[in-house]
């Protein structure tokens, strides 16, 4: 299990490997998203508080990358935080995500994205609950959920 020391360990000293990488050009990207998706995963935005369709989401299922479908969170460790963001303590498995400081908007957070394709999800917080303690506040719009009872093409 990933811990907030953890996280800071990557943001400063490198990220874990990743099974794969992808890289696309913007113009790639641009053309396999919505502008909104484009937005938020390959220019780094955020949608608003409350805003995102897996906001409420309880289905059971994999919460998978939106621009290279790679599985990053698991329903089992969604949980409701109340900020208006899909919020998880742990990705599915450590590789998945990559952890870079942002000095962003006068403060200083941890920023996650894939590691597969570098998009970018949100921000990785020490205030989720026990026993991680972390608080994964990710973007609707850069995940896409494939519910167990679906077959993913």
């Amino acid at each position: 299990m990933l811990t907030w020391k953890d996280i800071i360990n990557f943001s400063v000293k490198g990220n874990p490997t990743p099974d794969k990488r992808i890289e696309k050009t913007d113009a790639e990207w641009k053309e396999a998203l919505s502008p909104e998706q484009f937005y938020i995963t390959r220019k780094k935005g955020t949608e608003p508080a409350h805003s995102g369709a897996l906001c409420t989401a309880h289905e059971a299922g994999k919460y998978n990358c939106v621009c290279c479908d790679t599985p990053l969170f698991d329903s089992t460790i969604k949980f409701e935080s109340g900020t208006g963001w899909p919020s998880f303590t742990q990705p599915i498995k450590e590789n998945a995500i990559k952890y870079e400081k942002d000095s962003s908007f006068g403060m200083i957070r941890v920023e996650v994205m894939c590691n597969t394709c570098d998009a970018h999800l949100g921000h990785v917080f020490p205030d989720g609950p026990e026993p991680s303690g972390l608080r994964y506040c990710i973007n609707s719009e850069s995940l896409q959920l494939q519910q167990e009872n679906t077959v993913h093409e």
